[in-house]
This record gives C-alpha cells, sequence and structure tokens, in this order.
C-alpha cells in the first residue's frame, strides 16, 4: 500500500472517528442532557490537547488527547473555607486562610462492541441489507451502554432490574467490575436517604438487616418538598444547576431528580401533575428551550423530576450497599424487607446538582479520537465484521470535605440517593 494511500485512509478514520465523538455527544437522550456542550469543534478535538464541558452541569465531561498521558484523568477539588471577617483596626495580616484542594482519578478503559454482518450467503438471503443496519446497532449498544454506566455510578449502584436492553450486567456478573471501569460508590452517608417518617424522608436506614422502608412510603409531592427543606437545612448541599441562558439561575436555584419510571408514575398521581408539567415549561422558556426540560418532565419546588432510562431497583431480600460512618466510605450492607414480596420492591431516585460525576475520555490510537469504527473482512473476505470503540470511564466525585472545626465527611459532591418503596408493574 503506498503511503499516500496510508494517509488518506488515516484521515479518514480521524473524520469518522470525530463525527462519531460529535454525534455521541450530541445525542438527545436523558444522560446526555444533563451534559453541557464540549468547546466548540468537536471535528478539531485533537488541536485542543484538553477539553472540559461545564461544571455547572451534573455530569462533567473531559477529554483528554495526549499520548502517552496514561489511563487516567484527574479533577480536583478546592476545600470549602469557613473563616470570620477581621473587624475595625485588628490586625488582618498573617491571619490569611488556607486553601486546600484535593483530587479525584478517573481511569478510562476500552469499550467495544462488535457486530456479526454475515457472510456472502447471508447477503444473498436476507431481506434487509445487513450492512445498513449494522452501524445504526452498533451505535445504539454503545449510547445505551454509556448512559447506563452514567446511571450506575450516579446511582451509586447497578441494582438487579433486568432484561435484554441492559449493557451493563448486574454487580454479581463475572465481568461487571471491568464493565464499570471505576468502582460503583454506594452514597456516603450524608448523601443517603429514604422515603417516609414524620418528615417525609430521613437518613438511610436499618433495622434487624433490613432496610427501614414500608411498601407504603412512596416518591410523591410530600417526599419532594421534603427533599427541597432538607438541601436547604444540610450543609454543603449539591451545587445549584445552572443552565445555560436561565435567567432565572441565581433566584431560583434549581436540582435534577432522575426518577425510576414507576416512581414517576407515583408522583404522576398527584392531582397537580398537570400544573407541575407546566412548570417546567414555563421555565424552559426562561432558558432559551433549554433540551433539559424536554421530554417527559416536571418542576415542584425548585426540583425538575425527570424519568430516568432504566431503574435502579432492588427486589425483596437483594443487598442495598450503605456507608454507616460519616468518616468513612466503608461499606455494609442492607436487605430490602422480605414483606415487599412479589408486589413491592425499592427504586432509587437520584438528585443532581453541579458536577456530580466525571465522564473521561483518552484517545484511541484508530484516527486519535475517544469513539472509533473499525470493520474487517475473513476467510478470505467471505464473512464481514463491523466495530464501535470507545475509549472512556466514569466515577461519582466524592471528597472528604470539610465541614468545620475539624470534623471532615465523605461527601458526593453533586448527588444524592433517595430510596423509595414502588409498586411493581405488571411488565417488570
Amino acid at each position: 500500500m503506498s503511503g499516500k494511500t496510508q494517509t488518506s485512509r488515516a484521515n479518514a478514520m480521524f473524520v469518522q472517528a470525530a463525527g462519531l465523538f460529535a454525534q455521541s455527544m450530541q445525542r438527545n437522550s436523558t444522560l446526555a442532557r444533563l451534559s453541557g456542550p464540549m468547546p466548540k469543534g468537536e471535528a478539531g478535538a485533537a488541536e485542543n490537547i484538553r477539553k472540559q464541558t461545564t461544571a455547572d452541569l451534573p455530569i462533567v465531561r473531559s477529554v483528554d488527547l495526549t499520548r502517552g498521558a496514561g489511563d487516567e484523568v484527574r479533577f480536583h477539588f478546592v476545600q470549602p473555607v469557613g473563616a470570620y471577617p477581621i473587624m475595625g483596626s485588628k490586625m488582618a495580616e498573617g491571619k490569611g486562610v488556607g486553601i486546600k484542594h484535593d483530587n479525584s482519578r478517573v481511569r478510562v478503559d476500552q469499550a467495544r462492541f462488535p457486530v456479526d454482518l454475515g457472510d456472502t450467503m447471508d447477503e444473498l438471503r436476507s431481506p434487509v441489507q445487513v450492512r445498513k443496519i449494522g452501524r445504526p446497532i452498533a451505535q445504539s449498544l454503545m449510547d445505551s451502554y454509556q448512559d447506563q454506566a452514567l446511571l450506575t455510578h450516579l446511582a451509586g449502584a447497578r441494582g438487579f432490574h433486568d432484561n435484554i436492553e441492559w449493557r451493563v450486567p448486574t454487580e454479581k456478573h463475572a465481568d461487571f467490575a471491568e464493565i464499570v471501569v471505576n468502582p460503583v460508590l454506594a452514597p456516603t452517608k450524608n448523601r443517603h436517604y429514604i422515603a417516609g417518617g414524620s418528615n417525609g424522608i430521613g437518613g438511610f436506614g436499618v433495622n434487624a438487616g433490613e432496610v427501614t422502608l414500608q411498601s407504603t412510603d412512596e416518591l410523591d409531592m410530600d417526599t419532594v418538598d421534603s427533599v427541597r427543606a432538607m438541601i436547604e437545612t444540610i450543609p454543603l448541599p449539591p451545587p445549584a444547576v445552572k443552565v445555560p441562558g436561565d435567567v432565572v439561575a441565581n433566584d431560583s436555584p434549581l436540582r435534577v431528580m432522575l426518577v425510576s419510571p414507576d416512581q414517576y408514575s407515583s408522583f404522576s398521581r398527584s392531582k397537580d401533575f398537570r400544573a407541575i408539567q407546566a412548570n417546567a415549561l414555563a421555565r424552559a422558556s426562561k432558558a432559551k428551550q433549554h433540551p433539559l426540560f424536554l421530554g417527559e418532565c416536571g418542576l415542584w419546588n425548585g426540583i425538575l423530576l425527570m424519568k430516568m432510562p432504566k431503574p435502579i431497583r432492588f427486589y425483596a431480600g437483594n443487598e442495598i450497599r450503605f456507608c454507616a460512618d460519616y468518616a468513612s466510605a466503608n461499606e455494609s450492607i442492607a436487605r430490602v424487607p422480605e414483606a415487599f414480596g412479589t408486589t413491592h420492591a425499592i427504586d432509587r431516585a437520584v438528585l443532581l446538582g453541579g458536577q456530580a460525576l466525571a465522564h473521561a475520555f483518552g484517545r484511541s490510537k484508530h484516527g486519535g479520537m475517544p469513539y472509533f469504527w473499525k470493520e474487517k473482512t475473513f476467510d478470505h473476505d467471505d464473512k464481514e465484521e463491523l466495530l464501535i470503540g470507545a475509549i472512556h470511564g466514569v466515577q461519582k466525585l466524592r471528597w472528604l470535605v470539610e465541614q468545620g472545626g475539624g470534623v471532615k465527611h465523605f461527601t458526593d459532591h453533586g448527588v444524592i440517593a433517595i430510596d423509595t418503596a414502588v409498586r411493581i408493574s405488571a411488565q417488570a
């Protein structure tokens, strides 16, 4: 093969990979809408060695296209500062408040989906053009995997709902740790709540090894009101989500709550649900019709409820991992009450603020972009296969955060898990 032909093919691969990366970043899925756009010019991403999306939305994407940079991307965090002013003529010199920072590492790995396009006889017999449908199938597999990996890390659990549509297996699967790339971290103690009780929600509780949830503790308007009150009273809550162009972002702080389809159904039974949907449309008009407000969503008390694509669900007897201590990331085990039987389960909602999760991308040798296509014929050109791949890693952002008085708590920076009971739908 001539040098000119090799160069031409390399350029074609780069353009194809860049286009694939841009297409993936712009897809209109629930999880994709929780991240801002990359700085302009995805097709020229290699010219800008490192790119990062806005920290005002829950998912922060970082692209590192440097050669030999290793398989980790670091994100940095400046600790909160506590101080009182020095008044009048008192000496201020030498009393400066110290600035401390921490960092979080996100490892990246290669994920690939091959699709068998068959052989010569398959092409003759097939009523469809296999090559034409092969690429959309591969793209759909990768997009679903990316979204489900994001959801799993945000929730701090994969759950046990499972069917053919899942690309991330349950935790018992032999390849689970490889597929999620980075450890899936259970919610920190100060970021884990359950529905029910006199206050509408309470801290995650365990009694005799079982979660202290009743089958009647479903998601409703009182639960959401309690979540809003909790946000306003706990120290250092998740930062408000700031949508580009939202003119009331500072006056009316916004958080996003991803809820399961059954939690959404429970909440939608409220007599005021139509008004809640109208609230979302009204807020969209103040935010230049940002796509975050599209689809099935409703706005109540500063919380935008959105339906997540798949439930993070725990059935009767399933294990739920939790952190029992504020000052430790060690995880303990509780079980869903056996009394839930086959009619009820626990679904996890996730309340999101800014900088909840880091999604890092690395450089592939196939065109130099995070995403890539490969096609191959074999067996003397009789059989054909195509493959889509990505170099990526996902990790919830967690820090050991100064609370004041020298006390530090492990804290999931931008996400709170809220477990509620659900009635299992007939098709679940």
